[in-house]
């Protein structure tokens, strides 16, 4: 689990809460204005740990990462601005204004940005077949296991909820299903189970330099996309379209 608050924002007392996966997600998105939050990718644990906190105290949710990608036409580094996210058959739209104000603040990005819906789901989407059947199902451009719970998490508090993701396996790459689960709690990378996944043949050297490459451009587009966001993750003070969050 991490979790690293920062109530010390330009707008009022209370940050952008960031919603991750990963500990390397949850760094990058950390700065004034902004409190983090994750749960090693596991949908469950992150739901127990927003429900763990004695209030919302944030003025707007944010999922960001990386994500696997369902549009086709997405390569590893392409940026999605998400428009809504869609599971287990309901679909969490995000906040219009918010998502117009991210887009504006992304407009230099030295990548590709879309403003398309993502999935949410409870575990991994592994292989080409699974990723095209849940964009047919969804038309989502990608996939991943937070935004969903953090759009549930906003919307139960009145609060705006907006997506940053950027593709690290597209989709036409299978992610092995060993390296998908091997994350510690805290959303660090468990080496040993990695080192394990290789003993048993489950995963393969090629498939992990794949990954290595995938995930480097995927993390160095989203340290520039996280620069062109600054304070507060970019996310505009509505005022009084807010409820109360104190």
């Amino acid at each position: 689990m991490i979790v690293v608050e920062d109530t010390t924002g330009p707008n009022g007392p209370h940050p952008v809460l960031a919603v991750t996966g990963l500990a390397r997600e949850a760094r990058l998105a950390a700065g004034p204005g902004v409190a983090t939050v994750g749960a090693g990718g596991n949908p469950e644990r992150l739901r127990d740990v927003l429900k763990g906190r004695s209030g919302p105290g944030c003025r707007a949710v944010m999922s960001i990462g990386i994500a696997g990608g369902l549009d086709p036409d997405l390569v590893p580094g392409d940026v999605v601005v998400a428009t809504g996210v869609s599971a287990g058959g309901v679909r969490h739209p995000a906040h219009s204004q918010v998502v117009a104000a991210l887009a504006r603040r992304l407009t230099d990005a030295p990548v590709r940005v879309v403003l398309a819906d993502v999935a949410g789901v409870e575990a991994a989407v592994l292989s080409p077949h699974a990723k095209a059947s849940l964009r047919a199902a969804t038309g989502a451009a990608a996939v991943d296991m937070e935004s969903h719970v953090a759009a549930a998490f906003a919307e139960a508090h009145g609060l705006p909820f907006c997506a940053v993701r950027v593709v690290c396996d597209p989709a036409d790459r299978a992610l092995p299903a060993a390296i998908a689960k091997a994350l510690k709690p805290d959303g660090e990378p468990d080496i040993l189970a990695v080192l394990a996944a290789l003993a048993r043949r489950s995963a393969s050297v090629g498939g992990l330099v794949r990954l290595a490459r995938d995930s480097s451009a995927a993390f160095a587009s989203l340290g520039r996309c996280r620069a062109l966001l600054g304070v507060g993750l970019g996310v505009p003070d509505l005022g009084e379209l807010l409820r109360d969050v104190a």
